[in-house]
């Protein structure tokens, strides 16, 4: 209440110029300050991987200097696939120390938007397509993050998932499913982790833009859950000053330099002077940024024990590099290839681009500039040493990249000025169309030989690695995927290597699911999300065995494309409208409603040990009624020490509406030792039985029977049992 206090005196001290500034951009990562009652601007800053380079005030030119290099995070969806909540808080605390001490207030991150479609460009930045682990490790990150006096900024609210004409999509999403799959993770991020700022969608959300809508902004953000922090608009996202001047929208940003011409600049001045906003509409907006300067201890007398963070420190370095550890996935390993283990005077083929590029200076808003990046090739070098012989071939051929006649992507991507709007749609559908065409032309002569030269390696040697996948060529902001293959001809590399060495070991790296027509020739399969600066490490340890893989899948990876939730009803990638006609059914909540069998499922990941499960109990809390207390035995029975991620499902066994066949309502992250035993317990509420009620606008549980199911992934249940809820008289299965 003291502060609410200071917040209305100041208020009171305010000109209406002055608190216009602090609701706008006055640069391009900065709102304007009132220095003479002592307040700051805000500095703002890009992204989740890492704090972003910096550039002049009011234009996207970087300022070149030697002292904005970062460390490389690993990216969302390398986090999400560690399932551990304690690694996501340590690299929140990583990303908050280095925004702090790169003197930002402001860290544009975590991206928590649900993975509906495997051709979002922008799901590397994202979490998980299922909203219970989404929101886990959101509030995770969100923690550490804020660990650091510096604001986190979940985003994009909300149902921001595709980025074809982002700017104006109006997606059709009916409440039953935001409650249930699309809010869940920003609900947890305002009431668990006190998120300070939200940043509000390009996209129009049921016909109203998300930055000038109420009903999202103000009566479920604010009003329903609460949320007393920053609505932050993306960048360019305003588009009219009336419906932004009255919404809950609190600092619109953009990215050109007519600042004073933003919504909320001057035609919002001239607004509350002609009374068509009032006054109290722009003092709440004042009155959300100080409440967030003042836990900052950007103001106030508290500000000289503001943390000062740090950037580039071993530390850090050391907490990334086990974040990438724990992040890679090892779908296949069928003929135990392995781990590699010694591997002393033999010849290593390491054949695929990805094995010698690097990620971190692409990707859109996500991009930094590394301090260093470790990229597989360097990596394997460093494990193997000097006895055995390590022998690169690129194997595929990577076109080089054309710019779209100099356009900065960050400005064109939300340029309304219809002549250069209309110049760079017919580019980027120009662009579009031959990446599309790429997939599906013929071989020229340059990749023949290319795969002739990656193919007499193979031949010659004793282990053979390929190392492709995606890049931010495709895995990028702005430009959803044309399809969901491999680009650059891997497909038929790939099956070319398999037929002369059917022991290739197989390693993607990238940010969405791809389709593998090749998959079962392929007895060993890796998957790395981009892992960060250490990820040439972590992969190059876990084909060793110095390192035992632990990572799962967060998001399913269907067979073909035909087979996910958008590829059956077709609404995705549309300009104008979206439906979101699959409602709940998002990622393998849809794979098991219609009985369709995924190339890999969702939370799948294999060890380099085995792990038993024994003695489920399930029963009800004699103190609280409305949770089940759920205990079970897990056991390392193999030969090394190792990581397991145990998953709580819940399925409904009868229900007055369509529910999922399960669904996912906690997981825990598990090490032991080889031989060892571990009792796992784990408490269920009565949200874990909830389904939402659109009749009663709230979530509520039927009373009848459900099971609890007890496993590693979706489709590997190793124990369950049925009760009843809320009375909890077991049934033994």
């Amino acid at each position: 209440m003291k502060t609410e206090k200071i917040i209305t005196e100041l208020l009171e001290q305010m000109t209406l110029d002055e608190k216009i500034g602090m609701v706008h951009g006055n640069g391009l990562f900065q709102n304007k300050g009132v220095e003479r009652l002592g307040i700051p601007s805000m500095k703002f800053s890009d992204g989740p991987m890492g704090v972003r380079n910096e550039f002049q005030n009011d234009k996207w030119i970087p300022l070149g200097n030697t002292d904005d290099y970062v460390s490389y995070l690993p990216s969302n969806s390398a986090i999400a696939s560690t399932w551990d909540v304690d690694v996501a808080y340590e690299v929140g605390k990583v990303l908050g120390a280095e925004a702090r001490g790169r003197g930002k207030d402001m860290i544009l991150a975590p991206g928590i938007n649900i993975k509906r479609s495997p051709l979002c460009g922008r799901n590397y930045e994202y979490l998980s397509e299922d909203p219970v682990l989404t929101a886990e490790m959101a509030v995770a990150l969100i923690k550490g993050i804020q660990q650091n006096d510096v604001a986190a900024c979940v985003k994009h609210f909300v149902a921001n998932n595709q980025e074809t004409n982002r700017l104006h999509v109006d997606t059709k999403v009916n409440e039953r499913t935001l409650q249930e799959i699309y809010y869940p993770a920003f609900r947890q991020s305002v009431q668990r982790a006190d998120v300070y700022s939200v940043m509000g969608a390009y996209n129009r959300l049921n016909g109203t833009y998300c930055c000038e809508n109420n009903l999202l902004l103000k009566e479920v953000l604010r009003d329903q859950w609460g949320f007393e922090g920053i609505v932050i608009s993306d960048w360019g996202a305003v588009h009219n000053t009336l419906d932004a001047g009255q919404a809950a929208l609190d600092i619109e940003m953009s990215v050109f330099d007519n600042f004073d011409e933003y919504c909320l600049a001057e035609p919002l001045k001239q607004r509350i002077l002609d009374e068509s906003v009032d006054m109290a509409c722009l003092d709440a907006k004042v009155r959300n940024i100080l409440r967030v300067m003042f836990k900052l201890k950007m103001i106030g007398k508290e500000a000289v024990h503001r943390k000062n963070g740090s950037y580039n420190t071993m530390a850090h370095r050391q907490v990334l590099k086990k974040a990438a550890e724990k992040s890679v996935i090892l779908l296949k390993n069928d003929s135990k290839l392995l781990p590699l283990g010694n591997t002393y005077h033999k010849k290593i083929a390491v054949i695929g681009c990805n094995a010698d590029r690097i990620h971190s200076g692409g990707g859109g808003s996500a991009e930094i500039k590394a301090l260093y990046e470790i990229s597989p090739l360097l990596g394997i070098k460093m494990e193997f040493g000097g006895n055995a012989e390590i022998v690169y071939e690129p194997g595929y051929y990577i076109p080089e990249k054309k710019e779209l006649n100099g356009e900065n992507w960050q400005a064109s991507s939300v340029d309304d000025k219809e002549k250069i709007q209309q110049q760079i749609r017919r580019m980027r559908e120009e662009k579009r169309r031959l990446k599309k065409e790429a997939f599906y032309s013929d071989l020229s002569e340059i990749e023949e030989e290319y795969h002739r030269r990656a193919l007499k390696l193979a031949e010659e040697s004793d282990i053979v690695l390929f190392v492709g996948g995606l890049d931010h060529e495709y895995d990028i902001e702005g430009e959803d995927r044309p399809c969901m293959k491999l680009p650059y001809h891997q497909d038929e590399l790939i099956t070319k290597l398999l037929k002369v060495r059917p022991d290739t070991i197989v390693t993607m790296i990238g940010g969405s699911p791809v389709e593998m027509p090749w998959e079962e020739k392929a007895g060993t399969i890796l998957w790395s999300y981009y892992a960060g600066m250490e990820s040439g490490t972590a992969l190059a340890g876990i084909l060793t065995g110095r390192i035992n893989p632990s990572g799962k899948l967060a998001e399913t990876f269907p067979r073909v494309y035909e087979d996910t939730p958008t590829g059956h009803n077709g609404q995705f990638g549309r300009d104008n409208m979206v439906c979101y006609e699959e409602e709940i059914m998002v990622g393998y909540r849809h794979y098991e409603k219609n009985d369709i069998l995924p190339m890999f499922c969702f939370g799948h990941g294999l060890s380099y040990t085995e792990f038993a499960y024994h003695d489920l109990q399930v029963k009800q809390d004699n103190d609280a009624k409305d949770r089940v207390s759920i205990s079970f035995d897990i056991e390392n029975v193999g030969q090394i020490d190792g990581r397991e991620i145990v998953q709580i499902y819940v399925r409904d066994e009868e229900c007055t509406v369509i529910r999922p066949e399960k669904e996912l309502k906690a997981f825990k992250s598990i090490t032991l030792k080889a031989g060892s035993v571990c009792r796992v317990e784990i408490t269920l509420d009565s949200m874990a039985f909830s389904f939402y009620d659109e009749k009663k606008h709230d979530f509520c549980v039927e009373p009848g029977i459900f099971e609890i199911c007890v496993g590693n992934s979706t489709q590997n249940i190793l124990l369950h049992q049925k009760i009843e809820y809320p009375n909890c008289s077991k049934q033994n299965v």
